[in-house]
């Protein structure tokens, strides 16, 4: 079958993601013929190779367009107009999950937890409920951690406005400001359709993170020195953080992390396969932080690691998700 690889790098221009190599190499392995076509600022070449290609169905990758995610959903909104199938998540999914204030209200009207918070641009209120310190600050709609830093977490009225309005001179965007919720952090990833079903939980394990700064998921910590021009308490950030199956915690609290996770991703009607990042507080109470539509598929990333930990090599992952995303255009 004649799939086509959407991805956001143009690799003449830009170090390759290792997830495409890893992907392309899956779906030979399991019969298909990939083709790449890379998402440009440019349309126009983007929707002839796309015609040109043919594609039985569309492997979307796309996290941004031209370098802003923001207009990932719009992505998935032209291979809509190009009458194409493709895996994932639709137009409306992606734009309500790629706007983590919005994510908050859809999850707060299905009385799924989620942190207080507010929406804040430049002195106009988009929302605020009722919040206490700590706090963390960031740009609601960049995903990777983007922005996030351990100066993001703030804890008085001063800092809480020099990082708002730092934030907003660099992104010229609203800001999302939210309680931070102190306690352990866990990824669950989710798969299926009409009765999707969540993978073993990860945790982010911070028990070698430096003690001076707030335990928090920050570019450094997730992506290194390489991300954030290499300094040293980067580096210290990375090295801190590494993402491993939970031994210690009570079966009925991972199966409730993992419901959580289900009714999340129903919740904001993502398809095939997501990710929702929990925070869990030391009285067990489960808080979502963010829900990923089209998540990390890097073998050795937190979803491929569970959905291998569940039985499900990688090999066998692509071709699921294929299958479901196939499994939706033929009912």
């Amino acid at each position: 079958m004649n799939v086509t690889l959407l991805h956001g790098a143009d690799a003449a221009e830009e170090p390759e993601d290792p997830v495409l190599g890893q992907i392309e190499a899956a779906l030979r392995a399991i019969g298909h013929e990939p083709t790449r076509v890379p998402v440009a600022a440019d349309v126009e070449p983007v929707i002839g190779a796309l015609k040109a290609a043919n594609p039985a169905i569309v492997f979307n990758l796309a996290e941004s367009f031209d370098g802003k995610s923001a207009l990932e959903s719009n992505v998935a909104a032209l291979l809509n107009l190009l009458g194409l199938r493709y895996t994932g998540s639709s137009p409306s999914a992606l734009l309500m999950a790629g706007d983590k204030s919005l994510t908050k209200k859809l999850l707060r009207f299905h009385e799924i937890l989620t942190p207080q918070f507010a929406t804040v641009y430049r002195g106009a209120l988009d929302h605020v409920g009722d919040l206490t310190f700590p706090l963390i600050v960031k740009p609601p709609q960049e995903d990777a951690s983007l922005g996030i830093t351990s100066k993001s977490v703030v804890r008085d009225i001063k800092e809480l406005l020099g990082t708002m309005d730092s934030l907003q001179r660099e992104f010229q965007s609203p800001v999302l400001v939210e309680e931070f919720v102190e306690g352990r952090e866990f990824y669950v990833g989710v798969l299926g359709n009409v009765t999707p079903v969540a993978l073993p939980v990860i945790e982010l394990d911070f028990s070698a993170f430096p003690a001076d700064r707030p335990k928090v998921a920050s570019y450094e910590a997730k992506w290194g020195e390489g991300g954030t021009g290499g300094t040293s308490e980067t580096g210290e950030e990375f090295a801190g953080t590494k993402s491993i199956f939970p031994t210690d915690v009570p079966v009925a609290l991972l199966e409730r992390m993992q419901r959580v996770a289900v009714e999340s991703f129903n919740a904001l009607r993502l398809r095939d396969y997501g990710r929702v990042d929990l925070r869990v507080t030391p009285k067990e109470e489960i808080y979502v932080i963010e829900v990923n539509p089209n998540c990390y598929l890097e073998q050795s990333g937190e979803f491929s690691r569970a959905a291998a930990e569940s039985g499900i090599a990688h090999d066998a992952l692509i071709a699921r998700i294929i299958e479901l995303a196939q499994g939706r255009y033929t009912r």
